[in-house]
C-alpha cells in the first residue's frame, strides 16, 4: 500500500530536479547538437542539390559545345573535301584536254603519214605492176 508521506514528497522532489538538472545538462545540449547536426545536413543536402543542377548545366553546356564543333569539323571537312574534289576535277579535265590535244596532234601525224605513205605507194604501184607482170609473165612489157 502506498503512504503519502514526507519521503514521497522528497522522492518527487528529487525526480523534478533530477528532471530539470538532466534537461539542462543533457537533454538540451544533445538536442541542440542534433538539431544543429539537422541544420548542417539539410545546409549540405542543399548544396548537393545546387552542384548536381550546376553540374547538369555544365554537362549540358559541354555536350552542346561537342556538338557545336562536331558540326563546325563536319562543314570544314566537307568544306575541303569539296575544294580538293573541284581541283581534282580541274586537273583532271585540264589533263583530259592535254591528252586530247596529244592524241588530235598524233592522228593527224599518221594521217599525214598515211598520206605520203598512200601517195608514195600510189606512184610506186605502176612499177610494182611492172614488175609483177615481169615476173609472172617471165619477160618485159
Amino acid at each position: 500500500m502506498i503512504t503519502v508521506d514526507l519521503t514521497m514528497l522528497f522522492h518527487l522532489i528529487t525526480i523534478l530536479l533530477l528532471a530539470v538538472v538532466l534537461n539542462s545538462i543533457l537533454y538540451r545540449p544533445i538536442l541542440d547538437i542534433l538539431k544543429k547536426r539537422r541544420q548542417k545536413i539539410d545546409s549540405l543536402h542543399g548544396d548537393i542539390e545546387k552542384f548536381e543542377k550546376n553540374r547538369q548545366l555544365r554537362l549540358q553546356e559541354f555536350e552542346r559545345k561537342l556538338q557545336e564543333a562536331r558540326n563546325q569539323a563536319k562543314s570544314e571537312f566537307d568544306a575541303a573535301r569539296s575544294a580538293a574534289q573541284q581541283e581534282s576535277n580541274s586537273k583532271l579535265a585540264a589533263r583530259r584536254e592535254e591528252e586530247e590535244k596529244n592524241k588530235a596532234a598524233q592522228l593527224k601525224q599518221i594521217g599525214e603519214q598515211f598520206s605520203t605513205a598512200r601517195s608514195e605507194l600510189l606512184a610506186q604501184v605502176n612499177v610494182f605492176a611492172e614488175a609483177m607482170a615481169t615476173k609472172i609473165l617471165g619477160r618485159a612489157i
